[in-house]
């Protein structure tokens, strides 16, 4: 592992290790080895490890599981371009397959900034590790290799193909997952479960009866320390080219003959390459950026005034872009997708707004409360789907109003959801990918955000709205012009 002194690798990774540990889930000879620039030794990396575990771990911290996993920690010190340190690592990992059985069988898990990636798929390929060589530690098979990246695959179209080249140059395409942690929920995949599961929603998951599609994902905290990677990167480049546009696709997409990864994979690239971008930029898509309010009672700077923000940023903090799908389902209804930072709430879903019954044979007034039926998808933090329709008001008038049917996963299963982390990573081990997007996949997602992303930089400067408010007032006008509403954050 790569980067195990940095926040991903301490709150998520190492935790998501040990569950899958306590959950049997691991084979006993597993070893971690991290890999930094800090002077440590192995106690010290198996100290940062143990630390984690017992303050991020989701499962009841036993001393058998980490007595047993602590055994295979080690810990490598060095630069990424210093070739005598990934020959020290190659060394380790040979040592750790004599003395545990681990038959060869490597991940390297890249939780780096992406400018390091080039670097550090190099030195694997230099020093051998990228090789699998058949060996008697191995009892005589080929082992395999895979590498692990996290997003942003690129920061355009040309990017994401630089990178895809470089992992190319090393590894056969099979061997790479790119990690989008939205696929490892649970309530993502359970889209797939709602859909393809059940006949009652497949019917009316068309044009003909849904009036339009909100995507959110709503954040109620700034970019914290995230400056370097977030200013030039922006809201869209940040959260809609990757979890977004997956959780569209996934909406959107037909039944595959198979749950496996070519199948499922085949049938998103489909709905990628029918996405259609607005006609007018200025009126199909609007951007923000967050200013100086109040949190959660507390008073919060403006994305200008963060630590190592330059005062000119024209970096967007909030993006909302209405896309068509021309696909013989979807043909003329639109998919409206916003993701910000400082706003009221932390909230992600998915919304399929149906359209209102052609013909109400009540008096207005009895129905003046009465809106879309909707089946809105949480994905987190409260993770559920909830149905609403309208029902008669006890009385004695014919009043109808809107009501919710809700399903709640804490609720309905005894056992809690695990991270998302721990699927994907138990998902890299075994070797199946189909929460993994392929490069195909990265690509299409650059096509339709690239135009958009570069209107922006020559037409559209971010739009201020104050910290805990909704975002900008051009995303709620872009819903107004078409005689709709974002649902309430």
């Amino acid at each position: 592992m790569f980067g195990v002194t940095g926040d991903l690798a301490r709150k998520k990774l190492m935790p998501a290790v040990y569950d899958l540990a306590n959950r049997g889930l691991l084979p006993p000879g597993f070893s971690l080895v991290g890999y930094a620039r800090r002077d440590w030794e192995d106690e010290d990396f198996a100290q940062l490890t143990y630390e984690s575990v017992k303050q991020y771990a989701r499962t009841p911290f036993r001393d058998t599981v980490w007595q047993q996993l602590s055994e295979g920690v080690r810990f490598v010190q060095g630069d990424f371009d210093d070739d005598a340190a990934f020959d020290r690592l190659a060394n380790c990992v040979r040592e750790l397959d004599e003395e545990r059985g681990t038959g060869g069988n490597y991940a390297f898990y890249l939780s780096i900034p992406p400018k390091f990636f080039p670097v550090v798929v190099q030195q694997l390929k230099r020093s051998g590790l990228a090789d699998p060589v058949s060996s008697e530690a191995t009892g005589g098979r080929r082992p395999w290799r895979r590498v692990v990246i996290e997003k942003p695959f690129g920061h355009d179209l040309a990017s994401a193909r630089e990178l895809n080249a470089t992992l190319d140059g090393v590894f056969p395409p099979e061997s790479v997952f790119r990690i989008d942690h939205y696929l490892g929920k649970e309530t993502v995949q359970n889209i797939l479960a709602l859909r393809f599961a059940n006949e009652m929603y497949e019917p009316i998951w068309n044009r003909g009866y849904v009036d339009h599609v909100q995507i959110t994902m709503a954040e109620d905290i700034g970019i914290g320390g995230r400056a370097g990677y977030y200013d030039g990167i922006g809201a869209a480049r940040d959260v809609i080219q990757n979890h977004l546009l997956q959780l569209l696709a996934l909406t959107a997409m037909e039944e595959p003959v198979a749950f496996d990864a070519d199948s499922l994979r085949t049938e998103k690239e489909k709905v990628l390459s029918a996405v259609r971008l607005p006609t007018d930029m200025v009126t199909g898509s609007a951007r923000g950026q967050y200013t100086a309010g109040w949190q959660g009672g507390m008073p919060v700077p403006g994305y200008l005034e963060e630590e190592a923000i330059p005062p000119d940023s024209r970096t967007e903090t909030y993006a909302a872009i209405r896309l068509g799908v021309d696909t013989r389902r979807w043909a003329g209804v639109p998919f409206y997708l916003r993701a910000g930072k400082r706003l009221p709430r932390r909230m992600t879903e998915i919304a399929l707004m149906f359209q209102r019954a052609p013909h109400l044979p009540f008096a207005a007034t009895d129905t003046k409360e009465l809106g879309q039926n909707a089946l809105v998808i949480r994905i987190q933090p409260d993770e559920g789907i909830t149905v609403r329709f309208g029902s008669k008001v006890p009385g004695t008038a014919m009043e109808v109003r809107d009501v919710n049917m809700d399903f709640a996963y804490g609720e309905s299963f005894t056992e809690s959801s695990p991270e998302a982390y721990e699927r994907l990573l138990i998902d890299v081990l075994i070797g199946d990918p189909p929460l993994f997007p392929r490069q195909q996949e990265v690509e299409l997602s650059w096509r339709i955000l690239d135009p958009i992303e570069e209107f922006w930089a020559e037409n559209m400067k971010p739009e201020p709205y104050p910290a805990g408010t909704a975002g900008p007032p051009s995303a709620d006008a872009l819903m107004a012009r078409d005689g709709r509403a974002w649902r309430r954050l």
